[in-house]
């Protein structure tokens, strides 16, 4: 872990964080601030997300909590090496408490402001877009962690060297690992359905029952559904209400919800993810990998159509 760093009141400008020189806002929220530093040595760019200590919790024990919470995070995400995975470069504990972590920075914006601004997504950009969170997952998976918080606002999708609709799975924050499952340290708490996303929650995650990947199969259909569609599977006055759904809900088929075009393959797919029994979805990331290869749609959507996208969409992005 970094060493510890003399940190009072927000960051600002010229402020040091590790190796790392603060340079500007990216953004903040009700737990921390989210700036653009820059590696006193090697010149790299990064983003630093600072979480204020008094959004850690009310007293000293559930702060204690929620920082093994994002110390959990922070070694499962650097243990991680799939391509698709945010990078993670330091994380430390402040003299003040307040816990950050430092990563690569990047260049794009989330599945959910995607298509917020831009409406929903032909089926190929879509399939093109999931099938790189599989690669991701696939890896978190087989390492025996399961991302358990897969939703729009955790996908990000970016310029990123020379390609373009590039995908990155961030917040591995709810992760649970093989070992902690081994030791009893994975039982659902009503901090993770708090910490948890409603309207992407699988059945199992909202029951309390036994957790593995498919969970996250789950809650990438959702994701899938989204894409397509501008719309959750789910929509209630109350997050518990959407949670019900989950459990006890069959979905409407997307191509139902949507003026856009949803191919029957892609659907079917779609709609396996979202099966109430684990045993009924894709079995693993791999497996989901194949099916949505396996759709005709798939071939609608290339780099080259990716970066004719973003030149036209994205301009600032795509000529860095």
């Amino acid at each position: 872990m970094a060493a510890k760093k003399k940190y009072s009141g927000p960051l600002e400008k010229g402020r040091e964080i590790c190796c790392y020189t603060i340079e500007e806002p990216l953004g903040s929220g009700g737990m921390g601030e989210v700036w653009v530093a820059r590696h006193r040595m090697l010149n790299r760019p990064a983003a630093v997300k600072m979480i204020r200590p008094e959004a850690l919790g009310p007293d000293q024990s559930s702060r204690q909590r929620a920082v093994r919470r994002f110390v959990r995070e922070a070694r499962a995400t650097s243990a991680l090496r799939s391509h698709h995975t945010i990078h993670l470069y330091d994380f430390g504990v402040t003299e003040e408490g307040a816990f950050y972590y430092i990563m690569e920075l990047l260049e794009g914006l989330s599945l959910g402001e995607l298509v917020q601004r831009f409406g929903p997504l032909p089926a190929g950009r879509a399939v093109y877009l999931l099938r790189q969170v599989c690669h991701s997952l696939g890896e978190a998976h087989d390492a025996g962690m399961v991302h358990r918080d897969i939703k729009p606002g955790n996908i990000f999708t970016c310029h990123h060297g020379p390609e373009y609709d590039f995908v990155k799975v961030l917040d591995f924050g709810l992760v649970k690992t093989r070992d902690e499952v081994a030791t009893g340290e994975a039982e659902f708490t009503a901090d993770d359905i708090v910490a948890g996303t409603p309207a992407f929650m699988a059945p199992e995650i909202a029951t309390g029952a036994p957790v593995d990947g498919r969970a996250d199969t789950y809650a990438l259909g959702c994701v899938a559904y989204w894409l397509l569609t501008g719309q959750p599977v789910f929509e209630e006055h109350t997050p518990l209400g959407v949670i019900l759904h989950h459990v006890q809900t069959e979905p409407e088929p997307p191509s139902r919800r949507t003026e856009t075009e949803v191919p029957a393959a892609v659907e079917q797919v779609i709609l396996s993810c979202l099966a109430k029994d684990p045993d009924a979805r894709p079995q693993s990331a791999s497996e989901l990998d194949a099916l949505l290869a396996a759709c005709p749609a798939s071939a609608t959507w290339d780099g080259q159509g990716a970066k004719e996208w973003w030149t036209l969409h994205m301009p600032i992005a795509a000529s860095d």
